[in-house]
């Protein structure tokens, strides 16, 4: 897929938790003039709970179902969409998701996640439980680059940079 995106298509990021989608996605959507949609936000507000409560209650493979759910019935145009974290694992949700707009990687190193997500228990991350922090980033950095149309190398970018890489390769 071609780096430029169509006038009234969405910008859609992805990456791993502690990536700064949401921050991110802000601040990109004021810059280019666009909405801004949060997927974690809408899912907490469909089901009442935290995303963390899902987890807690019913498992973190029904948060990914829950999930594909709600990106699957987004019909929208025009905006940033910041995705969670886990929004890869479903083939379904991530090619309606790109069938509306363009796929942006920001592709973080490990250490600097690390270092921003602190409390994995409070955080709402859909995950195996004993999966280890860093055995999911590599098993996610898989999944975000296949579906990447744009991957943006974040290490040593502002939020304010990495919003100005993604408008210049998106050639806004």
């Amino acid at each position: 897929m071609s780096e430029q995106r169509g006038e009234a298509s969405n910008i859609v990021l992805v990456g791993m938790p502690g990536a700064g989608k949401s921050t991110i996605g802000v601040i990109l959507a004021k810059r280019a003039s666009l909405g801004f949609i949060d997927s974690d936000l809408l899912i907490q507000a469909n089901e009442r709970r935290s995303l963390q409560s899902i987890i807690d209650s019913q498992g973190y493979m029904a948060l990914r179902r829950i999930e594909e759910r709600v990106l699957l019935g987004l019909e929208c145009r025009g905006h940033v969409i910041a995705t969670g974290g886990s929004a890869v694992y479903s083939p379904a949700a991530m090619a309606h998701l790109a069938a509306e707009g363009v796929i942006v990687f920001l592709d973080v190193d490990l250490a600097t996640l690390e270092s921003r997500v602190l409390d994995l228990g409070r955080r709402g991350i859909a995950k195996h439980p004993d999966q280890s922090f860093s055995e999911l980033f590599e098993e996610r950095s898989k999944l975000y680059t296949a579906y990447a149309d744009v991957t943006v190398e974040c290490r040593g970018l502002a939020h304010d940079e990495v919003c100005t890489e993604i408008l210049q390769r998106l050639q806004l």
